[in-house]
This record gives C-alpha cells, sequence and structure tokens, in this order.
C-alpha cells in the first residue's frame, strides 16, 4: 500500500524539479484518488486471502501451515491499520482545511 503513495511522491518530485519522465507522467495521470482506490483495494485483497488461507488451514487441507496463515492475517491486519491511519489524516487534514477562514 506505501509503495504505490511513495512512486507517486517521486513523480512529483520529479515533476517539481523539471524531470518529466514517462513514469512520472504516467503516475501522476491516475490521480491521488485512483491510487487511494488501488490501495484500499489492495488491503481488501490481503485480507480475503488471509480469511481464504484460514479456513483453509481450519479444515485440514495439505500444505497449509499454521505460521502461514499468522503471517498473511498479521500482514492484512498491518494493511487495514495503516489504511485506516491514512483516512484518519485525510479527515483531519480535510477538518482543518475546513475551519480555515475565507
Amino acid at each position: 500500500m506505501v509503495n504505490p503513495i511513495l512512486q507517486q511522491l517521486h513523480a512529483v518530485a520529479g515533476l517539481a524539479s523539471g524531470q518529466t519522465t514517462e513514469r512520472a507522467t504516467a503516475t501522476m495521470a491516475g490521480g491521488f484518488a485512483q491510487e487511494l482506490q488501488r490501495s484500499l483495494a489492495k488491503v481488501s485483497q490481503a485480507q480475503e486471502a488471509s480469511y481464504a488461507k484460514a479456513q483453509s488451514f481450519e479444515l485440514g487441507e495439505p500444505g497449509v501451515a499454521l505460521s502461514d496463515v499468522m503471517i498473511d492475517m498479521q500482514k492484512a491486519g498491518i494493511a487495514f491499520q495503516t489504511a485506516l491511519q491514512v483516512r484518519n489524516r485525510l479527515v483531519s487534514a480535510y477538518q482543518e482545511v475546513a475551519s480555515m477562514p475565507v
């Protein structure tokens, strides 16, 4: 989730310094909202995959280790917490801008 946001920040920095690369232009074309939507979709996929692996382990399917289930669930939890913190900061920034005098 963080990697796409870092790519977008690097693209903005490149454009600000006058460097126009094809990658920077492609990153900026999508916009923040689209990048945020992609990130949320990845968080959702990680959660669904971890739940599916946990269910496979519970059903006793061969090849599914408890350690893999726990790692996947931790990754999904961290991704969710990161998305939640991003949302909290966006709401905070919006409230700060909204409270500014015109």
